[in-house]
């Protein structure tokens, strides 16, 4: 991204708002109805910001599952695609969404209060992960006796942590670092490496990884969503898309792109094996994949 300082243009309402954000991004634009827009970084383009390298959400490969909504979206608008890439990790939200680099985050939990979410587009939960025949198939809370004294994994400092100590589970468990660089690491893989070969007995991952790692391995992991647990924070998450808290008129045309493509949408996830749930925490599937979360 280039950098520019602050200079003389035509409209002081502009220069204004680039000196103040105080990079070559937002500037005014005029519409196709002729109307001045400040909202968009190019409103003939869309900018996504997204992480290089954490599969199965994005890569500067195009290969996640929001590079293809992405796609959808870039076709639905008839515009341009382009991302803004930088690291998921803190900083984030600020460097790329808050300094005008790009004008949409397409991965954002409901109530995350670092920008304005939309509608949600899907709902999902953390899930256990366990080998297939393992004994463990069945176990759908944390609660449960059978886990007793098994080595779990689980990402230190996420919400299901709470749920482990509060069960008694946290003895054996085998952390996993939250705030990695994602160009060089992945907790979720080392952690569903650690399952295949026998290190732990159960993994517990954020349901979009979880249902990826596990569809990748062979042979493949079973996935459980943990929407029964009775302790402990809820598990389950409402996830929209990310923009900046003035740009109402851009989030009102994401929550009609995603009305719209809902089943185009869940036919996407589902591809790439996230646990989809309706509001009733029963699993969408492809016959039911135009409910909407």
């Amino acid at each position: 991204m280039r950098i520019v300082g602050c200079r003389p243009v035509l409209l002081a309402l502009v220069g204004l708002i680039a000196c103040f954000v105080g990079r070559d991004v937002a500037r005014a634009q005029v519409n196709d109805q002729g109307e001045l827009s400040i909202e968009l970084v190019d409103p003939k383009v869309l900018r996504i910001c997204a992480d290089p390298r954490n599969l199965p959400f994005s890569n500067d490969k195009g290969e996640g599952f929001e590079n293809k909504i992405g796609e959808l979206f870039a076709e639905k608008l008839q515009k341009k695609l382009d991302y803004m890439y930088f690291p998921q990790a803190t900083g984030f939200v600020r460097v790329t969404l808050g300094s005008h680099r790009c004008d949409v985050i397409l991965g954002f939990p409901q109530g995350d209060d670092l920008a304005q979410g939309t509608n949600p587009y899907y709902r999902t939960a953390y899930a256990l992960i366990t080998k297939a025949g393992g004994g463990l198939d069945d176990v759908a809370t944390l609660e449960d006796e059978r886990l007793k004294g098994k080595h779990i994994g689980v990402v230190a400092g996420t919400p299901p942590a709470t749920n482990m100590a509060l069960a008694g589970l946290m003895g054996n468990a085998k952390p996993y670092p939250l705030m990695i660089d994602t160009r060089f690491d992945s907790s979720a893989e080392a952690m569903i490496t650690d399952l295949t070969k026998g290190e732990i007995d159960a993994g517990i991952l954020w349901g979009p990884m979880a249902g990826f790692y596990a569809k990748k391995s062979n042979p493949p992991l079973h996935v459980t969503p943990l929407v029964k647990e009775t302790t402990g924070p809820k598990l389950v998450y409402r996830i929209g898309m990310g923009v900046r808290p003035a740009d109402q008129n851009w989030k009102r045309q994401l929550n009609r792109l995603i009305q719209e493509n809902q089943p185009a949408i869940n036919k996407i996830l589902l591809d790439y094996g996230v646990p989809l749930l309706d509001e009733n925490n029963q699993p969408i599937g492809p016959e039911t994949a135009n409910k909407s979360p």
